[in-house]
C-alpha cells in the first residue's frame, strides 16, 4: 500500500504468479461541499460536504474486490489498485500522474467506471471512443465608460455589449462549427452594476465550453476570442477573454472498450449492457489517465433513486444533488466486474 500518492491519493499492489501483464482499476474517492438533505443513518456526518457523486461507493466496490483477490490469489499478473482524490474540479488523476503514478507502478491498460442515475440499477453503458466530453472555462470582462442612466450617450455601456457579445458567441456553435460536431457554449454568468439608474463602468460574464475533440475546442475558442474583442471595439469599449481548459474529453481506446464489454455481458448479461452507450456532455478527470494509458471509462446504472429508504431528502436521486444516495446493490455488482476484468485482463496473452 502506497500512500500519498498526488499529495492524498493511495495505491495498492497486488502481485500473484510470474504474469508480466499488469492492469488499473481506478475509484475516485471524493466528496462534494453540498449540505445533504438526506436523513436517514448513512447520511453524512461532516455538514457541508456529502458523496453526492457516489465516490464512496465506487471506492468500496474497488475495495470489495481488492479484498478478494487478495484473499483468492486467482490471477497472475499485477493488478493496481487507484484512489484517486480530488476528480470534482482538482484534477486529481493528473495529479496521481505527475507525481509518478504511471512510472512507479506501469499498467498495460486503465479501467473506471462511475455509478449512472437514470440508467436501470444494475446495467451497464459503455462505447469506443468519447464517452464525456471536455470542460472549459471562460471569463470576459468589459471595461465601458459609466454614465447616468437617462445620458447613456456620456459613456460607453459595457451591459448593451455584454448581451452583443452574449448573442454572438451563440452563432459559434449554429454557423462555425461543423453540425455533426457536439458542443455546448453555455454562457452561465452575467453581472454588472449595483443602481438601477447608473450606466455601470464594467460588466463580465462567464459559461462553460464542452466538446469531444480538441479540434472543435480549438475552433470555438479562436471563433469566441474573434467575436468577444470585435463586439467590444463596435461598442467602444474594451475587453478581457481568459479561457481556461480543465479537463480533457474522456475517449475510450477501441479494444479496451470491446473488452470491458464482453466482461461486462458475462457478469450481468448482454440484455442488461449497452455496449453504444449514447455519451454525455460532463466532464471526468479519468480522462487525463486515458490520454498516458490506454483503458476504457464505463457507467454503471444507478436506478431511479427507488432504492433510497425513508428519510432522503424528496429531491431527485440525480448527481451533485443533495437527495442523492449510491445505489448499495451496485456494490456486489461493480465489484465482480472489477474481479473479472482484472483476472481476464491479466489471463490473455
Amino acid at each position: 500500500m502506497h500512500e500519498g500518492i498526488g499529495k492524498t491519493g493511495v495505491v495498492g499492489v497486488l502481485k500473484r504468479g510470474t504474469g508480466t501483464k499488469s492492469i488499473g482499476l481506478r475509484a475516485d474517492m471524493d466528496a462534494l461541499p453540498i449540505q445533504e438533505l438526506n436523513t436517514f443513518e448513512h447520511r453524512s456526518k461532516n455538514e457541508g460536504k456529502m458523496h453526492a457523486c457516489g465516490h464512496d461507493g465506487h471506492t468500496a466496490m474497488l475495495l470489495g474486490a481488492a479484498r478478494h483477490l487478495a484473499r483468492h490469489g486467482d490471477f497472475d499478473g499485477t493488478i493496481v489498485f487507484i484512489f484517486q482524490p480530488a476528480e470534482e474540479g482538482g484534477a486529481g488523476a493528473q495529479a496521481m500522474i505527475d507525481d509518478g503514478l504511471f512510472t512507479r507502478f506501469p499498467v498495460d491498460a486503465v479501467f473506471g467506471i462511475h455509478n449512472w442515475p437514470g440508467m436501470p440499477a444494475g446495467h451497464f453503458g459503455v462505447t469506443e471512443g468519447p464517452i464525456m466530453a471536455s470542460s472549459n472555462e471562460f471569463r470576459i470582462e468589459i471595461k465601458g465608460v459609466g454614465s447616468h442612466a437617462a445620458l447613456p450617450h456620456n459613456g460607453r455601456d459595457p451591459v448593451f455589449t455584454a448581451v452583443q457579445i452574449a448573442n454572438g458567441l451563440q452563432s459559434v456553435i449554429t454557423r462555425n462549427k461543423k453540425p455533426l460536431d457536439t458542443a455546448v457554449l453555455s454562457i452561465t454568468q452575467i453581472h454588472a452594476g449595483d443602481a438601477v439608474n447608473v450606466v455601470p463602468d464594467t460588466a463580465w460574464l462567464a459559461g462553460t465550453v464542452r466538446t469531444f475533440t480538441t479540434e472543435t475546442l480549438d475552433l470555438i475558442e479562436a471563433r469566441m476570442r474573434k467575436i468577444v474583442q470585435s463586439t467590444a471595439e463596435a461598442y467602444e469599449c474594451s475587453v478581457e477573454m481568459t479561457f481556461h481548459r480543465n479537463y480533457p474529453p474522456t475517449i475510450n481506446s477501441g479494444n479496451e472498450a470491446r473488452f470491458a464489454a464482453a466482461v461486462m455481458k458475462e457478469v450481468v448479461g448482454e440484455e442488461k449492457v449497452d455496449d453504444t452507450v449514447e455519451p454525455t456532455m460532463g466532464a471526468e478527470d479519468f480522462s487525463f489517465m486515458l490520454l498516458a494509458k490506454p483503458g476504457c471509462y464505463a457507467f454503471l446504472g444507478n436506478g431511479n433513486g427507488g432504492h433510497r429508504e425513508a428519510g432522503h431528502g424528496a429531491g431527485p436521486c440525480m448527481l451533485h444533488n443533495a437527495s442523492y444516495d449510491f445505489n448499495d446493490e451496485l456494490l456486489p455488482v461493480g465489484a465482480t466486474y472489477w474481479v473479472r476484468l482484472a483476472q481476464r485482463f491479466l489471463a490473455e496473452a
